[in-house]
Order: structure tokens, then sequence, then C-alpha cells
């Protein structure tokens, strides 16, 4: 695999010019077959290439911006429409100056698509974020999500997928540096790692989460471009760009199934407001921009939540048989009819007995559809019998007629007396506040102790001067979602999973029943005290059984020694997962210092000073309790120290993270604050030490681990 770059090298903190090594010789450009003899530096080619394809996109953005809407709609609704559409066009088509525009080239040895035996001379693709065509239509950049484009991805020595070379281009700051060859049909040319890929892969993290497009992996890519049509579950290991691949799936499926997803939406639900700050970006920089974000207390936000649950409250009120006592106390609000409906028009009075109401009311009830639709059912149901008996003594009465007695006010009076309407959050104040109500709601469903575990000591007065927990709040979803159908969505993205409860699970799989769903997590992460066990147990729950699960355990972010010293947890906490291992050449800094208890805060100090002495961001990771103190030993420092999901900088390159907000972020060092306290943090040891797994696994480049008390027993050892 030839590289080439210019010589002298440049020397950049990216590392994207390769300089000579044991089996990655620099090589003459003009030395290979494949090489442009008339071109004595291909190099420059590129270059000139990079340049016309940005004047290119720039003369697209400047053709939609000179778009004159005026005379081609018809009313002022139509001209707001047209323009946002074009408002949209335009911002996606931006030139981000240090984004390279395109990150490969491949070379076909026949045209995509034709017949290989009509022997049509091949042709070159430079792939790219998105596409970019010149003034004649013809493509100078191909979209990393067309068809064409795929065997970047997924051509091999073994299956070349018709490509005659694949070339990597190295950038720094936006500028090409640096190119690198495969020649795939050359038996002559040995297989071999790319030193670009790996540089790209292994370059120091600052600022919010980037895309990854340019280092897909094959089996990556197999989920990013799995069709629309089922959901996919895929299991994890830290640092096997699960998140990424999820972000890049919607990318692909926007792409894909435009028309379709534009009419019912996308939508990425991550487990806090850091972790989608981390990740706003990334579609952005794929040209995706309609994309909402969001988090499941966001969905679910029908209520202020003021208050906190206890673990085991929250637990119970997270169980899926939670969905049974909300669905029975719902219905427990339709009562059979007593007396029969009379219906008075003009001089004839139209009687409804009450057995035949009664009858009515229970198909609707026995037909399960949702009360809401039941109640507005109701009214003409009533209406159709007293028509009939109109038609019975010889009226011909139509739709209008029936319209009109569905609005009687006795139809109507019957319809509240047996079919009341339904306020979900009230249903739930009831609920946990009138432990008679729940025990009959919830009898044969919860025990007598769970029963005890959530209802209120002190019963709130109303909606509003409840504290509701978060936990509250998914049951009055549930609730509302018994009464009128969620709204479902075309595809959604289901981030750090593992830690859903399965009433969480089930307001999820309401926004996407007539769509599919991208479910990510790791089990060895779930940090909850009801996290799930199995992946099917938790796609049963979204409503989704059966889907695929693919799981990932080849790592690019976390080096070796961290990703394998902190897989020595994975028999506590997850001992059915495989093992993650990791493709980084670099070993990575990691070091361990145990110190005297005086002694904490100013050795941890210490060890973000040293990493503040390298190039990339910094975690301090702490527990919730150790917070306070590290944030004003900083500050008497005069280190400033950022919260997470803040962006980085030069100036500011340090995140002072609590523990239980790690999840989902990486930093080039970590710096980790006594592990003991973080498990100790959690409401059972096995949680804790899950959380620690988690805090371990952050790292890109280097961890520090500064204890005091003693390590766990699986991280004691040699």
């Amino acid at each position: 695999m030839p590289s080439h770059a210019p010589h002298p090298a440049p020397t950049t903190p990216r590392a994207e010019s390769p300089s000579p090594s044991p089996g990655h010789p620099l090589t003459d450009p003009g030395s290979h077959p494949d090489a442009h003899p008339q071109d004595p530096d291909p190099l420059q080619r590129e270059k000139a290439h990079l340049a016309a394809s940005r004047s290119a996109l720039r003369a697209m953005r400047e053709d939609a911006e000179a778009l004159n809407i005026a005379d081609v709609t018809a009313n002022w609704v139509n001209a707001e429409v047209l323009q946002g559409e074009i408002d949209a066009r335009i911002k996606s088509l931006a030139d981000l100056a240090h984004t390279p525009l395109f990150f490969g080239r491949l070379d076909y040895l026949h045209s995509p698509g034709l017949d290989l035996a009509e022997g049509a001379p091949g042709e070159n693709f430079y792939i790219g974020r998105r596409h970019v065509h010149d003034a004649d239509g013809d493509p100078m950049v191909i979209d990393w999500r067309a068809p064409v484009s795929q065997p970047f991805y997924r051509a091999s020595k073994k299956d070349p997928m018709d490509l005659r070379l694949r070339r990597r281009f190295g950038y720094t700051a936006g500028e090409l540096t640096a190119y690198e060859d495969e020649h795939l049909t050359d038996p002559a040319e040995a297989e071999r790692t790319s030193r670009l890929l790996q540089s790209e892969i292994e370059r120091p993290r600052v600022g919010p989460m980037r895309d990854i497009v340019a280092t897909i992996q094959p089996e990556q890519d197999e989920i990013v471009r799995a069709g629309i049509g089922g959901s996919v579950c895929v299991q994890g290991a830290p640092g096997t760009g699960k998140t990424a691949v999820g972000l890049h799936r919607v990318a692909y499926l926007l792409y894909a199934h435009r028309e379709r997803l534009a009419r019912a939406g996308t939508l990425v639900i991550g487990p806090n407001r850091s972790f989608l700050h981390y990740i706003e970006q990334v579609l952005p920089a794929l040209g995706e921009l309609e994309v909402k974000q969001a988090t499941v207390d966001d969905l679910v936000g029908h209520v202020e939540v003021r208050g906190t649950d206890e673990a085991a409250a929250a637990t119970v009120k997270g169980d899926a048989r939670m969905a049974q006592v909300l669905r029975r106390a719902v219905r427990s609000h339709v009562t059979m009819p007593q007396e029969p409906c009379v219906v008075v028009r003009g001089s004839r009075r139209w009687r409804v007995p009450a057995y035949e109401l009664e009858e009515i009311v229970r198909e609707l009830r026995d037909r399960d559809i949702r009360y809401g639709a039941a109640r507005e059912a109701l009214p003409q149901r009533i209406a159709h019998a007293v028509l009939v008996r109109m038609e019975q003594a010889g009226e011909a009465p139509d739709d209008r007629v029936q319209d009109a007695v569905a609005r009687n006010a006795a139809v109507k009076a019957t319809v509240k007396a047996v079919w009341p309407p339904v306020d979900p959050a009230k249903l739930v104040l009831r609920l946990l506040g009138d432990a008679e109500f729940l025990a009959e709601q919830a009898e044969g469903i919860l025990t007598p102790e769970e029963q005890k575990t959530i209802v209120w000591a002190r019963p709130a007065r109303g909606v509003k001067s409840a504290k509701w927990s978060a936990a509250d709040a998914v049951l009055i979803d549930e609730a509302m979602d018994l009464v009128a159908r969620t709204h479902s969505l075309g595809h959604v993205v289901l981030d750090e999973a593992q830690d859903l409860s399965p009433m969480q699970y089930r307001a999820v799989g309401r926004r996407c029943t007539t769509g599919s769903a991208t479910v990510l997590g790791d089990i060895a992460q779930g940090t909850t005290p009801w996290a799930t066990g199995t992946w099917e147990e938790a796609l049963t729950h979204l409503g989704k059984p059966g889907s695929v699960v693919e799981e990932l355990t080849q790592g690019f972010r976390v080096p070796r020694e961290v990703i394998a010293y902190a897989s020595r947890l994975l028999p506590a906490i997850a001992p059915d997962l495989t093992e993650a291992t990791s493709i980084r050449e670099s070993a990575g800094d990691f070091a361990i210092r145990a110190v005297a208890p005086e002694d904490l805060t100013a050795a941890t100090l210490a060890a973000c000073d040293d990493a503040l002495a390298k190039e990339g961001s910094i975690g301090l990771i702490a527990a919730e309790a150790r917070i306070p103190e590290l944030r004003a030993a900083l500050a008497a420092t005069g280190v400033t120290c950022l919260a997470p999901g803040e962006e980085t900088s030069a100036e500011a390159r340090l995140t002072l993270v609590p523990a239980t907000l790690a999840k989902g972020l990486e930093y080039d060092y970590v710096v980790l604050d006594e592990p003991a306290a973080i498990v100790d943090g959690e409401p059972d040891e096995r949680t804790g030490l899950r959380r620690l797994y988690v805090c371990l696994t952050r790292p890109v480049s280097g961890l520090t681990v500064v204890h005091a008390a003693a390590l766990p027993e699986a991280l004691a050892g040699p």
C-alpha cells in the first residue's frame, strides 16, 4: 500500500503525511503502472481537483441563492414553503473550510452498472460527504452514501469489487497534504493496514463529536446501509463507533428514502442534553439538517418534573406491568348504562333501551381500540341505532340526520355518563395518590409491597402542584397513548438504550410503530438498577421483537491497554459479552497512581497538569460527591474548567465530568479520580462497577487512575 507525500513531509499534529517505516515504504509516484507518467506530481493534480470541486460547490450554492420564485408560486403560503426549501438547500451547500470535501478516490476497472463483457473502460470517482457537480452536471464528488461509493468501505484483496485502485487522502486543516494507494488487483502488493486511516482514527479529539465517514469499516458499513424495512440493534463495546454508526445510518436512510422520511420524520434520542450537544454537529457535516434530537424525558415532558424517586420506586414504575395497571385504570371509567337514551326530534321520540346501549358499549370495549377513539365512536353508534328505528317507521334519514342525532343533548349525556373523558395526568395522580384505587387497579399485577413502594405518602392536591418524577412522566405518556394514539415517525435512533426501563422502551416504541428503529447500546454499560438484561427483552418492550442484533467488538477509540484493563470488570457486570479488542496501533498512556487520602485532590490535579502538557482534550471524571471539591481546586489553580457538552478549544481543553454524565463522551486523555467513590455512588455494586466501566473507557489516547481507597477487586491485580 504505497504512501505518497510531498518532500519534505510536513509535520502536523494529525500525522497525515506518512514517513517511511517497516512494511510501509514510500515509493516514487511514477513507479507503478497505475500512475500517470505525464504527471510527475499526482498530489498537485489531486489538489487541483479539490480546488475545482470547491469552486463547483460554490457555484451550486450561488445558483441556489440566485433562484427567483416570484413568478412560480400561486400564493404566499406556497412561496413560504418553497423559500424554506431553498434556504435549506443553500445551507446544505455550505463549504466547511476544515472539513475535507472528499476523502477517497475509486478507480474502477469497468464503468459501474454496465455489463463487464462489454469491455467498457473504467471510471474514477472521488468519494466525499456530499455530491458536487460541475457546470455540465458531471459529478466531481460522489456522495459517500451512493451505491457507487460502497466499495470504498467494503472492497478488499479477496473481493476487489471491480476496483483497480482505492486512494485515501490525508488532510491538515482542510488542506490536502498526502495520499495513500491500494492496488486491489495487483497480486504483488500485500494487503496492509492503511496508515492514513490509522492516523485519522487516532488523531486528537477537540470540539464536538466528528463524523467517521472516512473511516467506516466493512462491518459498520453493513449496519449503516441496512434497509429501512426492518429495525436493527447494535450491541457495541466501548469505542466501536456504535453512536457514529447510528448517526451515519440516519444520514444514509435520508439519502436513500428522502421523500418517505421527509413526510414521516426522523429522531435521534440520546441519554442527556450533554450527549446531544456533543453529537449535534455530525449530521450537519454530512449535509443533513432536519433531523431532530431529544432525550426520553423530552418525549414525555407533559408535566414539569420536580421530584425524584428512590431506586425501588423507579424500578416498579418502570416495570412493563405498569402498562397493564394503567390500561385497567383507564378502562375502569367505563360504566354500563342503566337508563335508556331518549332522543326527541320534532314531535317524535326515539328510544334506545339500556340493554341495547350496553351491547354497543361492550362491543366497543371488546374491540380494544383506544379509549378516546371509542368515546368518539359511541355517539355515532347510538345515532345509528336511532336511525334504524326511523327507517323502520318509514322515514328516510341520511348521514346529516345521523350526525345531528349524534350531537343531540340526550346522546351527549349518555356518552358522558357511560364513557366519560379521561385526563391522563389526573389518572396517574389518582393512581399514585389513592392507595385504594391503586390496589383495585393493580390487583393480581403488582404485589402489595410493590404498591406500597410507589404510592405517595402525601398525595398532591393537583397536577400542577405534584412533584412529578421522571418515571411518573413516562406513566402519563403511557396513559395518553391509551386515550389517543401517539404520532409515529419514519425512523428513530435510540442511543445508550441499555439504560432504559421497559416503560421507557414503550414510550420510544410508540414513536416508531409504523416506522423502523436503530437501537444502540452496550449491556455492560447499563448503569441504572432497571438496565436491560438482554436485547431481545428490550426489543420486545420497544415493539420490535425479532429485530436483527449486530455485535461490534472491534474498537477504534480506546487504547489496547485501557480496554484490556476495563474488561477485567466484564465477568462481574456482563459475563455473556465478548471482550472488545482495539485496532489502534498506539498502546496509549496508562498509569495507576495510589496516593494517601490527604493527597488525593492534589494528585488528581497533578495528573491533569500532565495531561494538559499533551495535545488534545482532557476529561477529569469523578464521582458526584467529589465534583465540588475538584471544581474549587481547579479554580484555585487558575485552570479553566468546562462542563460536559461544552465545546473544547485551544484555550479550554479540560472538562470536569460527573461520572453519571460520562456515558457516550470521549476525551484524548482521561484522569479518573477515586474509582471506589464512583462505585459507592450507585445503589448497588453491579451498577457501580458498570458505571466505573463506562468511565474507564472514555479515553482516546491515555488514562490515569488516581486513587486513595482500595480499587475494586477485579482491578486490584497486576
